[in-house]
């Protein structure tokens, strides 16, 4: 009679190990909120299981990666190759982003530099105070720029100068959201959206289980709020945005506006129609370093650079001659658009 009653009891203990072993708790949507990464914010959006934080290791990565490639702090990797300090041995981030670098200052015909820090740093656009800006400061500056002054040789730094300094801001942050995009795919994140700095890489669906939409901010002068005043809306799926533009960044003297990009070949910031490049690319950081090219390179050469690279998609803003807002996009770059504002 007790034999009869245990077979019950042991089935019940049976479907509940089993139960217990294969049940996995509805995933939810998590928001990181608030982040500090050199001098901007970011913002995670992902889907993951309850109960698991990943904020703490990735404010972790974040630091780490500023120690790499950070300005602003001094006891970064760039900082003290900026410093010609000895000894000092590149990480791995900080050694992909120069070959980067090196690869777009190719394709871009060296549109695309960052040895131009001293002319960033010149022009108050860098960690450093603004100089008294005169041609003969920018002819001296220009004898340190250019990539051929600058290699990386079996992990060590070599500079054909020690005045030859680097700024990796124009395609530091891109890298950083694919950075952490790539943890949370590690963890087994299938659906998320990463953004640092108004950069962004996206992968699957919102909480809707619609593909992301982003919004591209409306080159108007300070325009400091993303996503206040837009251009236009777009879906993004498994791909990265990145834009460039001179509307928040540039200062004012004797009635002339100073834009913040900076022109490696000529020394002077860029005097062009064109108003932002927003640049559709597999990983941010390509996307970053061609936003800031597009925007030394051009309206016309952009144009003209983009046809014949399918790889790389783009929204470009530019004034026409009674000071209109006009739009380019690649045909790749349409089918993403939901809204445009005029």
């Amino acid at each position: 009679m007790k034999r009869k009653q245990l077979i019950p009891v042991a089935i019940i203990f049976s479907l509940a190990f089993v139960l217990l072993f294969f049940y996995k708790p509805l995933a939810v949507y998590k928001d990181t909120l608030h982040g500090d990464i050199q001098g901007t914010t970011y913002s995670i959006t992902y889907e993951d299981r309850p109960g698991r934080n990943l904020q703490p290791r990735i404010e972790q990565l974040l630091h780490k990666f500023d120690m790499s490639l950070s300005l602003y702090e001094k006891k970064s990797v760039i900082s003290r190759i900026n410093r010609n300090e000895k000894n000092v041995k590149p990480d791995r981030f900080f050694k992909t982003v120069f070959h980067k670098a090196e690869e777009v200052y190719h394709l871009s015909n060296g549109a695309f530099d960052i040895t131009v820090a001293p002319l960033v740093n010149a022009w108050g656009f860098g960690p450093e105070k603004k100089a008294d800006v005169d041609s003969a400061l920018i002819d001296s500056l220009l004898a340190f720029v250019g990539m051929e002054k600058i290699s990386l040789e079996k992990g060590t730094i070599i500079k054909a100068h020690p005045s030859v300094q680097i700024d990796a801001n124009a395609i530091a942050q891109g890298y950083s959201v694919d950075i952490v995009a790539e943890f949370l795919e590690r963890k087994g994140i299938k659906n998320y959206l990463v953004e640092i700095g108004g950069e962004l890489r996206a992968k699957g669906v919102n909480k809707k289980g619609e593909p992301w939409k982003i919004g591209i901010d409306k080159p108007v002068d300070n325009n400091f709020s993303p996503g206040e005043n837009l251009q236009a809306i777009l879906q993004l799926n498994n791909k990265s945005l990145a834009t460039s533009g001179n509307y928040r960044k540039f200062f004012e003297k004797d009635g002339v506006k100073y834009a913040h990009s900076i022109n490696p070949k000529t020394g002077y910031p860029i005097i062009s129609r064109l108003l932002s490049a927003t640049v559709m690319a597999d990983d941010c950081i390509t996307a970053d370093a061609f936003a800031t090219a597009f925007m030394v390179m051009g309206l016309e050469k952009s144009i003209v650079y983009v046809s014949n690279h399918p790889e790389l998609n783009v929204y470009l803003v530019y004034s026409d001659d009674d000071g209109n807002f006009k739009t380019f996009m690649t045909p790749g770059m349409k089918e993403c658009i939901v809204k445009e504002a005029y």
